[in-house]
């Protein structure tokens, strides 16, 4: 089976949108990691294990089209070696695997694949931070 672990949003404002989930939702920063271009932030509570992702990509001064905002849900699978072939045979057409570094050290290995709508699923083996 697969774990269903964060849906991912770009927002314009880091400060903004962590001080909005955390009065509204009581969502608290669990993780934080920069890049160069953009920095990543998960939020969670002590409520589940699912977490939302905002994306911040630095140099960003006009609001995003949440209608054409790029944006996708995660699952969490043992093998995604394994689950990128089944998708394949399936049909599916999982797009290549992935191994996302930073500093040098891995933080996913994933594939996407896209539903019958255009919407975006990442597929991550079970790891790191996404154990």
């Amino acid at each position: 089976m697969a774990k269903f672990v964060h849906s991912m949003i770009r927002v314009l404002d880091e400060g903004r949108s962590v001080a909005f989930y955390d009065r509204a939702f009581g969502l608290n920063v669990a993780d934080r990691i920069e890049f160069d271009d953009f920095v990543l932030v998960y939020l969670s509570n002590a409520e589940n294990t699912f977490e939302l992702e905002l994306t911040i990509n630095k140099g960003q001064t006009e609001p995003y089209d949440p209608g054409k905002g790029y944006g996708h849900s995660a699952f969490v699978v043992e093998d995604v070696d394994a689950e990128h072939a089944r998708f394949e045979a399936e049909g599916l057409a999982p797009r290549k695997l992935v191994d996302f570094q930073h500093e040098g050290r891995t933080l996913a290995r994933f594939f996407f694949v896209q539903d019958p709508d255009g919407y975006q699923i990442e597929v991550i083996g079970r790891g790191g931070r996404f154990g």
